[in-house]
């Protein structure tokens, strides 16, 4: 054991290496998007609300779009009420996106920084896409 030195050595230079990155960014966090909510649909609205309220949309949207799917495509049902009672008709395109047409400033922005791949588009067109 003569060369417990350079073990050391080199296992401190190996776990410097190996955890640079993130001590090196550590505190660095990028800035939370803040969605756009200046298309022209929602700037001629005189109420300006979702289907849900604001906090509800932004922890639960996703669990809200699969129950609503569910809802139309396999039981037929198109009408969504929300929790103030009012009737709201469930469609992707007709319904989220008129308002929300902005899908890149505001889908885009907060998916791709928590990092998700909704498969929304896998089935439905984005309607400002310019290709086929």
């Amino acid at each position: 054991m003569y060369d417990t030195g350079k073990v050391i050595t080199g296992l401190v230079i190996f776990v410097g290496i190996f955890t640079f990155a993130f001590w090196y960014t550590a505190g660095t966090a990028a800035p939370r998007p803040e969605p756009k909510l200046d298309t022209p649909e929602i700037q001629k609205m005189a109420k300006k609300q979702c289907v849900e309220d604001t906090q509800f949309m932004i922890t639960t949207h996703m669990q809200l779009l699969n129950k609503l799917r569910d809802q139309a495509l396999r039981d037929g049902n198109r009408w969504y009420v929300n929790s103030k009672g009012e009737k709201v008709w469930i469609s992707l395109q007709n319904t989220c996106l008129k308002c929300h047409s902005n899908k890149k400033d505001f889908c885009d922005k907060c998916h791709n920084y928590a990092g998700v791949d909704p498969y929304c588009w896998d089935c439905h067109i984005d309607p400002n896409r310019s290709e086929l």
